[in-house]
């Protein structure tokens, strides 16, 4: 089979290795020359992984007319860019093919799931299934081919199968699924979650802290997810707690990253200011805040980031408010 991977960016290109590896048929397309450039002459990605180097037998285009033919299409692209992509590689397609979304998040305006969107762009003849390619992992990690497990969600088994058998070796393992809510609302709300975690670490609090954290954030998933059909038991596992731990300890998540910024200086607007980088949680916590409040889930986690982010609230303010709610039973 034939895999095209769209993003040349640290996710895409760690996943194309692990394909490459695995001595499959892909080719990375990007729009940065210089990414592209890098990959094909140097065997680097330099901008993401430094001098790390990557298997020489790794190509990359800057044609986006490689996705003709393609078995499969791996978008790595930030959740605001799917919707464009899609349509731009719909109508290249030329077979049923599988979509496979490595985003986490939602659309910034329809407030869709990224399988939602994929399989509103896309043409019902031109797309086998979406799948789900998500969990607790980071390309820094991957690249340099650190022990990982993810999951292959996907409401179509077949194809969830061909994912996993294509991407598993022996540093990556894959589990399939097919709760496609619960692990797609669980992976994007935990981004909120990893910002949380960054500003109580820059705040100066620690590991009674952070454990809290987790394990209460982690029910607000569960409250958000059931409410919208996820099951209870996705929560548990790689998309749930997994993906929420990974985010919420690493130095290598920007979500914790831009976190522990706002925390450090008690503030957002230098964050604002500032930030380049693709922060998916900023987005996530303003959808999260609008569709709980309209359906009246409890989120207090969520919506004190909301507050620093958005209405400039202090997060020191933040953190003490969230200890003097009223007392009640755990569960």
């Amino acid at each position: 089979m034939r895999t095209v991977v769209i993003g040349s960016g640290s996710w895409g290109t760690a996943l194309a290795q692990v394909l490459q590896d695995n001595h499959q048929k892909v080719m990375v397309y990007g729009v940065a020359e210089n990414e592209v450039n890098d990959i094909n002459e140097n065997h680097k990605n330099s901008k993401y992984f430094g001098d790390v180097e990557l298997n020489p037998e790794l190509k990359a285009t800057t044609d986006i007319e490689c996705v003709k033919g393609a078995d499969i299409v791996l978008l790595a692209v930030p959740t605001i860019a799917i919707d464009p992509i899609c349509h731009q590689i719909n109508d290249l397609l030329e077979k049923k093919t599988i979509i496979i979304n490595v985003s986490k998040g939602f659309h910034p305006e329809t407030n869709e799931r990224m399988s939602q969107v994929i399989r509103r762009c896309i043409d019902e003849d031109k797309l086998s299934s979406v799948v789900s390619l998500i969990g607790p992992s980071h390309a820094e990690e991957v690249v340099i081919r650190l022990l990982t497990t993810i999951d292959a969600i996907s409401l179509k088994n077949e194809d969830a199968l061909t994912v996993q058998n294509l991407f598993s070796n022996q540093y990556l393992r894959i589990y399939t699924g097919n709760d496609e809510i619960g692990s797609e609302l669980g992976v994007a709300i935990k981004n909120v979650m990893a910002i949380a975690s960054g500003i109580l670490s820059g705040l100066g609090y620690q590991d009674n802290t952070r454990a809290a954290l987790i394990t209460r954030g982690l029910q607000e998933m569960i409250r958000y997810g059931v409410h919208f059909g996820g099951q209870q038991k996705t929560f548990m596992g790689l998309t749930g707690i997994g993906d929420l731990i990974v985010t919420c300890t690493s130095v290598h998540s920007r979500n914790f990253e831009a976190g522990y910024q706002i925390g450090k200086e008690n503030s957002v607007e230098n964050f604002f200011k500032n930030n380049t980088k693709t922060v998916e949680g900023v987005r996530t916590a303003k959808i999260v805040h609008r569709v709980a409040t309209e359906n009246g889930i409890d989120m207090p986690i969520c919506e004190e980031v909301y507050q620093i982010l958005y209405n400039g609230k202090l997060p020191s303010d933040c953190a003490q408010d969230l200890m003097i709610r009223d007392l009640k039973k755990e569960f």
